[in-house]
This record gives structure tokens, C-alpha cells and sequence, in this order.
């Protein structure tokens, strides 16, 4: 197989520190064709979680990763979507189930043996918003709005994509929420969806593959977004894939629609 080499203009970061978390970890960033220092314009962002993922094979899980960088390229060379900075946020190995999940509670035992979560969703959030956020703002052309700033993940990235979007969608408004571990604590999503009271400013991408385990949960979600007033393909996009599992290739393949719902031209 050929050696991956990464695509566009991609700065790293080693070893960005938190002081919320107490910990470290790499984030890389990719900056989309046209960005020049010269240049005056400014550019929505996307945060990413999982971000060993999200470019580079042979940092991703199983060797599998998104391409977001090879996807984001194309389809702004093609005028589909928006120009648009993507950051890769990496998770911490063991740290990942507490930072990610927004409840405590038990993660199932075939993914993490005896694995109990803190539920450190909130912090997490607070890093991003407090910590790394104010650092890609400072040192890259960021629109830093709400309105353009997004967050994506899988599985529990998923979910705290969402949990996240809500408990801060003063600083998130585009979430790309795929396969989310909606059974995560009794299925503490679905209550926080709906305890909601005005249904705040969200533009969410949703989607799962019907070769997952508990998929039509995801159907469930949906329902309850639409019941808190998000409009299909207004600010709500539902995607059921056909046959899809749980992994990194069928979130590949699924990241040129979700770019193209969240960041479309013009918008």
C-alpha cells in the first residue's frame, strides 16, 4: 500500500497543555487551500475529537483515518463547501472514556475492561472553549463566532459532540454527531435533549449505520430533535447508512455529506 502522506497545509502542535485536565496531547491543523499569511480573509473552524483519527493513518486507530484533509481539499477546490480550518483534537488513551462521556458511569465491558467513566464531558468542553480555542483563535484567521465554529466526533466523540453542543452552544452552532454512544448512562442524551427549554441555535448532522449495534437509537435521537423543534434539512440532517458498522472507514465515508450540510457554501 502506498505510504499516506498528509494533504494541504497541516501545522502540529505537540503536546498542547491543559490546565483543566492536567494532561497533554497533540493537536494538528489543517488549513484549508488559499490561507496564506498574507491573505486578510477569515475562516470557520471545526474541532475535532479523537484527532489521531481524523488525517493521519498511521497515528489512527487500526490504521484507518477519516481523510478529512484529502475530503476537505477536494471539496473546497470544487466549491462545495465552505473554505474551512479543521483541528484535530487527540484524545489520551485512557483519559478518552471520562473526558468524553458527559455523565458518570460503566463503559461496556467488551471496549474497556472494568472501565468506569467520571463524566468529564463539561471539563473537556471547558478546555476547548477556554484553553484551546482562545490559542487557535490568537494564532490562525479563525471567524471565532459561534455561528462559525463547529465540533464533530464518533461514537462517544459523538456524544459528547452533542452533549457539548448543548452545554455550550453559545461557542458551538455545527455539530457533526456520528454514530454517538447514545446508550452511554441509561441513555443520558436522550434526557438532556429533553429537558432542553428553547431550543438553542444548532445546526446537527446525525447519522449511524444499521450494521451497529443499537442503531435505531439513533432514529430515537432524531425524533426527539425534531419534537425540540429542529427541521429536517433545515438545521437537522439525518443520515441511516445502509449496512454500515462501527469504525473509522464508515465514518470516512460519511464525512463529505456532513462537510457539505454543515459549512455550505454561502451560508
Amino acid at each position: 500500500m502506498p505510504k499516506h502522506t498528509l494533504t494541504g497545509n497541516i501545522k502540529r502542535h505537540r503536546a498542547f497543555h491543559s490546565r483543566f485536565l492536567g494532561n497533554r496531547r497533540d493537536v494538528l491543523v489543517y488549513l484549508p487551500p488559499g490561507y496564506s499569511r498574507f491573505s486578510s480573509r477569515r475562516y470557520p473552524v471545526l474541532y475535532m475529537h479523537d484527532g489521531q483519527n481524523v488525517f493521519d493513518a498511521a497515528t489512527s486507530f487500526a490504521g484507518v483515518e477519516w481523510g478529512m484533509d484529502e475530503t476537505a481539499q477536494q471539496l473546497i477546490h470544487r466549491k462545495l463547501v465552505e473554505p474551512v480550518i479543521i483541528v484535530a483534537v487527540a484524545n489520551i488513551g485512557e483519559e478518552r472514556v471520562h473526558e468524553y462521556a458527559p455523565t458518570p458511569g460503566v463503559i461496556e465491558p467488551k471496549d474497556y475492561p472494568r472501565k468506569r467513566s467520571r463524566g468529564l464531558a463539561h471539563i473537556y468542553g471547558q478546555f476547548l472553549i477556554q484553553e484551546l480555542k482562545p490559542f487557535i483563535d490568537k494564532n490562525y484567521r479563525t471567524k471565532p463566532d459561534a455561528e462559525s465554529t463547529g465540533l464533530g466526533g464518533s461514537s462517544l466523540g459523538g456524544l459528547a459532540t452533542l452533549a457539548i453542543g448543548i452545554f455550550y452552544s453559545e461557542v458551538f452552532s455545527r455539530l457533526m454527531v456520528m454514530s454517538p454512544s447514545i446508550w452511554w448512562d441509561d441513555y443520558a442524551i436522550l434526557r438532556l435533549v429533553g429537558i432542553l427549554g428553547e431550543k438553542p441555535p444548532l445546526r446537527i448532522w446525525l447519522d449511524t449505520g444499521t450494521d451497529e449495534p443499537g442503531w435505531e437509537l439513533a432514529r430515537h435521537l432524531r425524533d426527539c430533535l425534531i419534537d425540540k423543534g429542529w427541521q429536517p434539512e433545515v438545521d437537522l440532517s439525518y443520515l441511516e447508512m445502509k449496512g454500515a458498522n462501527h469504525s473509522e472507514a464508515a465514518w470516512a465515508s460519511r464525512v463529505e455529506p456532513a462537510l457539505r450540510f454543515l459549512f455550505p457554501l454561502g451560508k
